[in-house]
């Protein structure tokens, strides 16, 4: 399952995140395999909404595609 597939409120672990510069990007806010994640909002054609350690963060559709999760 890939983070794009989270409906608002679930949470999941983020697992493998294939891409090098999606990894480095996603550790700047703290993100990494093992954390877990929960969607706040998940807009049909548009970002994901995560909260993450206090904040919210928008990903593109395409980049969240590319995470995958463990629910």
């Amino acid at each position: 399952m890939s983070l794009s597939e989270l409906r608002r409120g679930q949470t999941a672990t983020v697992g493998n995140i294939p891409a090098e510069e999606l990894r480095v990007q996603l550790l700047r806010f703290g993100i990494a395999a093992g954390s877990q994640v929960s969607c706040h909002t998940n807009i049909p054609f548009g970002p994901v909404v995560l909260k993450y350690g206090g904040q919210e963060i928008a990903l593109g559709r395409e980049l969240a595609r590319q995470i995958e999760i463990a629910c």
